[in-house]
């Protein structure tokens, strides 16, 4: 069960659920592709051909690891629009939750760079009276986001 669903308060309905954008995969990827191209170019029968193929491995095995750490960063966090609070939470076992109700909220800034803007991401910043919501790095169609938390 997620965990917005866990603390929606009695009446309260999900109007809007954001996500990690999908660009965290591609660090990951791009070692993946550097891997294959080390091993489509291994050097048959010379004294480099050992060292070609560790150089692919370790890059295949960070890369793994890289693609690891971007699933599981968005498969942990959450972030809910609900008709009366803003929701984010941020990690498995060890968890970071900020709720923000929606009479507290300011103003919404979007930040997109030009390659955000091409493949619609990019970091969304909630200001509050007083306090403001930790950037939402990376967040998969920002200004939709933003739609639904100022429509409210």
């Amino acid at each position: 069960m997620r965990y917005v669903d866990e603390v929606l308060q009695e009446g309260e309905t999900v109007r809007y659920v954001a996500s990690i954008s999908w660009i965290g995969y591609l660090p990951g990827l791009t070692l993946w592709v550097g891997a294959a191209v080390l091993a489509a170019v291994l050097p048959a029968h010379t004294g480099a051909y050992a060292f070609v193929l560790i150089a692919a491995a370790m890059l295949f095995l960070v890369g793994a690891a890289s693609l690891a750490r971007a699933w599981f960063h968005r498969w942990t966090t959450e972030i809910a629009v609900t008709d009366r609070r803003v929701i984010f939470k941020r990690g498995f076992i060890r968890r970071y939750t900020v709720e923000m109700h929606m009479d507290k909220i300011e103003s919404v800034d979007v930040d997109q760079s030009i390659w955000g803007r091409l493949f619609n991401y990019g970091d969304v910043i909630i200001h509050g009276t007083g306090v403001g919501l930790e950037p939402l790095a990376r967040i998969d169609r920002p200004l939709e986001l933003r739609n639904h938390i100022t429509a409210a």
